[in-house]
């Protein structure tokens, strides 16, 4: 195993932005960015061994400062959305910024994933891994409290790229962080070929606004159930036929995952290529989006359009401050909040 680092531009205070590359022994190869604690690329073998780029990203800091999309981002404070753009906690009603419509989305207007991270590198014989830390100050984009975060990337022998979360906050606060990469394991610009097997039983109804009713949907009979996996683009093309899809074009969608701890969540397959990613998680819940309206010029200047991505963000449920009922996103003063997610590349032949 090996780090190495460059240059990846300047910002406009002229702080330098460092890109960190972890590579294991059969060339396989994980680069993070300190600009967003951003996964920038992921170099993994297809069955005949050649390496290729399997998550969607840019070339410099400065499209990640300017590009819409969260590529590759670590999203906070509050991943995915909180309605109404407020939430009341201990009796005190917080008023964030209103960044989607009524709502406020991945942290408002300004979140983690346009912040500096401050890294630093481990290296062992098994695994390497950079650590980000990042304070976020009482009252940044109106969350209560001073907050540390972590996050680290660590990479190994076996092409397991493991995310670990943690934070701790001096106030009692929300939190729900997550990783906003796009996948494509696929040798192909859409992952309409892709097969995808989902461990939940549930999803969390929303309405208009993609915000949570608080009901949760059985999967049965529906485009929604992929305990048994499906080629993606068979459930895309029916599309039309469930109000949920049809009104985002696709999948914005969070899936309650089946048990607790650390477990599978998600068995992504290319069978041209014979890649497979496993998702496992400590989360309650996982995110999928089909990258339902993407126009974007990415890696080596590649087009990434609708369907170019699938990104698999494993978190809470959206909106949990103002549910109750939901597993709670609170994070209590002097408590620390962790969590692990882990995308481990393999091949079939």
């Amino acid at each position: 195993m090996s780090i190495t680092t460059k240059p990846f531009g300047t910002d406009l205070i002229g702080r330098n932005m460092t890109l960190y590359t972890m590579t294991n022994k059969s060339g396989a190869s994980v680069s993070v960015l300190d600009f967003g604690a951003t996964l920038v690329s992921i170099m993994v073998p297809d069955k005949e061994g050649k390496l290729q780029e399997v998550n969607l990203g840019f070339d410099s800091y400065q499209e990640y400062d300017e590009k819409p999309g969260f590529l590759g981002a670590s999203v906070g404070r509050y991943a995915n959305r909180i309605g109404g753009a407020k939430f009341t906690l201990n009796g005190k009603t917080y008023t964030l910024f209103k960044n989607d419509g009524e709502n406020t989305l991945h942290g408002g207007r300004e979140g983690f994933d346009k912040k500096w991270w401050k890294g630093q590198t481990m290296e062992s014989e098994h695994e390497d891994a950079v650590i980000f830390t990042y304070v976020s100050h009482d009252g940044e984009e109106g969350f209560p409290g001073t907050m540390k975060v972590q996050i680290t990337y660590a990479f190994d022998e076996n092409n397991a790229l493991t995310i670990r979360y943690m934070a701790q906050c001096d106030q009692d606060t929300v939190v729900n962080l997550t990783n906003h990469s796009y996948f494509n394991i696929s040798a192909k610009p859409d992952i309409k070929g892709l097969f995808v097997q989902v461990n939940s039983d549930y999803i969390t109804n929303v309405d208009a606004g993609l915000i949570p009713t608080g009901e949760l949907l059985p999967v049965d009979g529906t485009l929604f159930d992929l305990r048994e996996g499906d080629i993606i683009g068979n459930r895309l093309a029916h599309m039309d036929e469930c109000p949920l899809m049809k009104a985002v074009a696709g999948y914005d969608t969070n899936f309650v995952i089946r048990g607790e701890g650390l477990r599978v969540a998600a068995v992504v397959k290319d069978a041209e290529t014979g890649r497979v990613m496993t998702v496992k998680t400590t989360e309650p819940a996982m995110q999928i989006y089909t990258a339902n309206s993407m126009d974007n010029i990415g890696h080596g200047g590649a087009h990434y359009g609708n369907y170019a991505g699938i990104a698999l963000e494993t978190q809470h449920y959206p909106d949990s401050p103002n549910h109750p009922e939901f597993p709670t996103t609170t994070l209590k003063a002097g408590d620390t909040f962790q969590s692990t997610t882990i995308y481990a590349f393999s091949v079939e032949k």
